[in-house]
C-alpha cells in the first residue's frame, strides 16, 4: 500500500515521531530527504523545505535544545520590550540537560537554569503548525533583572521602562516571580527609581 501522507505546508520543523504519526515510514522520510522536500537537521528532526508560513528562528529550538525555552533578550524582543537585537537565540535549558550539536544557523546561546527557574512562567506559543516554548513577559523581565550584568545595564533599563508602559503588564505577577527567583530586592530598587 502506498502512503498518501503529505507534509503540511504550515509546519517548519518535524520530529521523526511526528512524521511517523502522520503516516511517514522511515523509507518515505529518507526519500523526501533525497528529493529535497525534507532537510535532515539531526537524527531526530527534519526541516520542511516546502514550508509556506512566517519564518522564525524560534521554531528550531526543540530540534537542537529539547526542553529549551526562549529566554532573556530573545524573549524581550518577542514581547517588543527592547530595540536591541541579539546575535543568537537565547534558550534556557535545565542545568542537567544535554543539547545536540548546535547549528551554524540560527545561532543559539544556551543558558543553564536550575529546575525551579527553568519551569517557572513557561508558555507555549502556537503559530500555524509550529510551536515553541517561551517565558511569559513577567518571567522574562525578572530573568533580565536577575542576569542584568550579563544582559547589560542599558538593555535592562530599556526593557523595564518599556514593560512599565505596557497596559497588559502584571506587576503582582512580576513581584511574585521576583520573590520566587530571589531577586525581589533588586527588582524593587529598579521599580522605585523608574516608577
Amino acid at each position: 500500500m502506498v502512503s498518501t501522507a503529505i507534509l503540511p505546508e504550515d509546519q517548519k520543523i518535524f520530529s521523526m515521531q511526528e512524521l511517523k504519526e502522520k503516516g511517514f515510514s522511515q523509507y518515505k522520510v529518507s526519500k523526501l530527504v533525497r528529493e529535497g522536500k525534507l532537510i535532515k537537521l539531526n537524527k531526530s528532526y527534519y526541516e520542511n523545505a516546502d514550508y509556506r508560513g512566517e519564518e522564525s528562528d524560534f521554531y528550531y529550538t526543540e530540534a537542537y535544545a529539547p526542553k529549551g525555552v526562549i529566554c532573556l533578550l530573545s524573549a524581550a524582543v518577542y514581547y517588543h520590550l527592547t530595540t536591541f537585537i541579539p546575535d543568537a537565540v537565547d534558550v534556557a535549558i535545565p542545568r542537567k540537560a544535554k543539547v545536540s550539536t548546535m547549528p551554524d544557523w540560527p545561532q543559539m546561546s544556551v543558558h543553564h537554569y536550575t529546575d525551579d527557574r527553568h519551569e517557572l512562567g513557561v508558555i507555549t506559543v502556537k503559530e500555524g503548525g509550529n510551536e515553541f516554548q517561551i517565558y511569559d513577559m513577567e518571567k522574562t523581565v525578572v530573568d533580565i533583572v536577575f542576569y542584568r550584568e550579563k544582559v547589560g545595564i542599558e538593555e535592562t533599563k530599556e526593557i523595564l521602562v518599556t514593560y512599565l508602559q505596557r497596559k497588559d503588564r502584571n506587576l503582582n505577577r512580576l513581584l511574585k516571580y521576583a520573590e520566587l527567583m530571589k531577586c525581589d530586592k533588586a527588582m524593587r530598587q529598579y521599580l522605585e527609581v523608574l516608577v
